[in-house]
């Protein structure tokens, strides 16, 4: 899959150096870009919009 136009962004709290961080592009209309900060021309995971918005919920929630 073409990712053509793709815009990507890291979190805000992947600090300075980068570290261990992941990007992601949800700028494409029916899809969601995620891959390796460390990489930029590896390999890229695709969701659909509606799975990474429920991925997102589930990983804001707070431990207990």
């Amino acid at each position: 899959m073409e990712l053509n136009g793709a815009q990507w962004r890291k979190s805000t709290r992947s600090g300075v150096s980068g570290g261990d961080c992941v990007e992601v592009a949800d700028n494409l209309p029916g899809v969601v870009g995620v891959r390796d900060s460390k990489d930029p021309t590896g390999p890229v995971l695709v969701f659909a919009p509606a799975a990474w918005r429920a991925f997102v919920a589930v990983a804001r929630r707070p431990t207990v």
